[in-house]
């Protein structure tokens, strides 16, 4: 397989998790309650995290880091180093 075709096939896969990712998070978000999540207290005052909130945000960060772990196996891949094919 040439570095085209992986790098097409890796492309694919991230839209794919990025869709994913983001149709769980829209799920998440309309299935549970703004009210509904983790209270953090401080001092003067508590802060209310919403489960919605926590569902889009592990999303969108699982969905950056496939990423980017994808990209440093592209750059890498660029540079030489095979041991990972």
């Amino acid at each position: 397989m040439t570095i085209l075709a992986q790098t097409v096939q890796l492309a694919f896969k991230i839209a794919i998790v990025w869709t994913g990712g983001f149709l769980l998070a829209v799920a998440v978000n309309a299935l549970l309650p703004d009210k509904l999540g983790i209270t953090l207290y401080g001092r003067e005052s508590a802060l209310l995290v919403p489960f919605n909130r926590i569902g889009f945000w592990t999303c969108f960060l699982a969905a950056v880091t496939v990423t980017a772990l994808v990209v440093l196996r592209g750059m890498l891949a660029d540079i030489g180093w095979r041991s990972f094919q």
